[in-house]
């Protein structure tokens, strides 16, 4: 960083003398549009100066908002899921209006699965996932399908995500998401993932093939983003994920609500 920083700043400097110099230049050209050509110079010599100042200005304060973190936490991983959107798969389903015994057959068969979860893994093609869901209840198969490929409506960003990540991230804190989540519900969850683009770093299970609570999916997170596992803090919904993130030696909440998890965040000296 201390380097680009030495290039950027030889860079404006050498613009600077160059427009400065090209009045000069112009001055001594002949011709009907010397004189115009030496104004519009001598015009540019003039406002990239300011324009630079102003940018510094404007960088200046953008740098300023974000405060020094003190502490040893410098780092908070999330997961998506229940933490940060709602995952309402019962909501979803009942809007269906299935009978209950076939609902709970459909619920078993696709989000109560084993296949919903290695779904998230991204080892097979889609269509192989909703073949998998239809062969635990196949007197249902068109329901199945038609639940699944819509299954995208179970997700909604909570109301305070923003505003949240957003705090955090102005006191000064890094933040990143670790998920287990599936490609095509990220595909087709855009819209509720947009604070995903505020991270610092995210790594969804489907691209690495990984899940959690696997210690390698954990490990990955922090290679590629260069964290240490004593200066992170993990948030989950489950108990088994965060479990296995303490076992990697990063700090774990167990996620319950917004409240509960600000006040495990202080104790951890994060405000």
């Amino acid at each position: 960083m201390k380097n680009f920083k030495r290039v950027a700043a030889l860079v404006a400097v050498a613009v600077i003398l160059i427009v400065f110099c090209l009045p000069m230049i112009f001055a001594f050209g002949d011709g009907e549009q010397s004189r115009g050509v030496f104004m519009a110079a001598l015009f540019a010599a003039l406002m990239v100066p300011i324009l630079i100042y102003a940018m510094l200005m404007v960088y200046k304060m953008l740098e300023g908002r974000q405060k020094k973190v003190e502490g040893e936490i410098r780092n908070l991983i999330f997961d998506i899921g229940n933490v940060l959107v709602d995952f309402d798969w019962e909501g979803y389903l009942k809007s269906y209006g299935f009978p209950e015994e076939k609902y709970e057959k459909i619920a078993d068969a696709v989000f109560r699965s084993e296949t919903w979860n290695l779904r998230d893994q991204g080892l097979k093609k889609e269509e192989e996932y909703i073949q998998d869901f239809i062969a635990a209840a196949p007197e249902y198969a068109r329901e199945i399908r038609e639940v699944v490929e819509g299954s995208f409506a179970t997700i909604r960003k909570r109301d305070y995500t923003d505003t949240w990540l957003r705090y955090l991230k102005n006191q000064g804190y890094r933040l990143y998401a670790l998920s287990n989540y599936s490609q095509y519900m990220y595909e087709h969850t855009l819209k509720e993932l947009s604070f995903l683009k505020e991270m610092d770093g995210v790594l969804l299970s489907w691209e690495i093939q990984d899940i959690k609570p696997h210690a390698s999916f954990y490990q990955a997170l922090l290679t590629r983003c260069g964290l240490k596992a004593e200066e992170s803090v993990f948030l989950d919904d489950r108990e088994d994920n965060c479990q296995a993130a303490e076992r990697q030696g990063i700090h774990a909440i167990v996620f319950e609500n917004l409240k509960q998890a600000a006040g495990e965040l202080e104790k951890l000296g994060v405000k």
